[in-house]
C-alpha cells in the first residue's frame, strides 16, 4: 500500500503564491502518475495538474501559466507551485497517486484565496 500526505495549504491573498507538497510512503515502486486535484464547494473534483513516471506533465487550462508541478524523487514528494492565485482557486486540494493496482488519495488540504 501507498500512504499519501498533503501539506502546504492555507489562506492567501489574491495574487499570492502557495506551494503544496504531496509526500508518498510505503509501496512507492511502480507509481505511474501523481496528480493534484481540487474540489470547490458544490463542484465536482477536477484535475489541476499531473506528472507521470517519465516526467511528462499536464495542466488544467484554468491554471496553465500560473502553476508548476514538480517532483523530488529523493524525498518521494511531488510539489504544486501556484502563483498569481485567484479567488476561484479556493478549494480543497487532493493528491492522487496512481499505481498499477489503483489510486490512493490523500486527505486533502484547504486552499483559500481572499480577494
Amino acid at each position: 500500500q501507498v500512504q499519501v500526505a498533503e501539506s502546504g495549504g492555507g489562506l492567501v491573498q489574491a495574487g499570492g503564491s502557495l506551494r503544496l507538497s504531496c509526500a508518498a510512503s510505503g509501496s512507492i515502486f511502480s507509481i505511474n502518475e501523481v496528480g493534484w486535484y481540487r474540489q470547490a464547494p458544490g463542484k465536482q473534483r477536477e484535475l489541476v495538474a499531473r506528472i507521470t513516471r517519465t516526467g511528462s506533465t499536464n495542466y488544467a487550462d484554468s491554471v496553465l501559466g500560473r502553476t508548476t508541478i514538480s517532483r523530488d524523487n529523493a524525498k518521494n514528494t511531488v510539489y504544486l507551485q501556484m502563483n498569481s492565485l485567484k479567488s476561484e482557486d479556493t478549494a480543497v486540494y487532493y493528491c492522487n497517486v496512481r499505481r498499477y493496482d489503483g489510486d490512493t488519495w490523500g486527505q486533502g488540504t484547504q486552499v483559500t484565496v481572499s480577494s
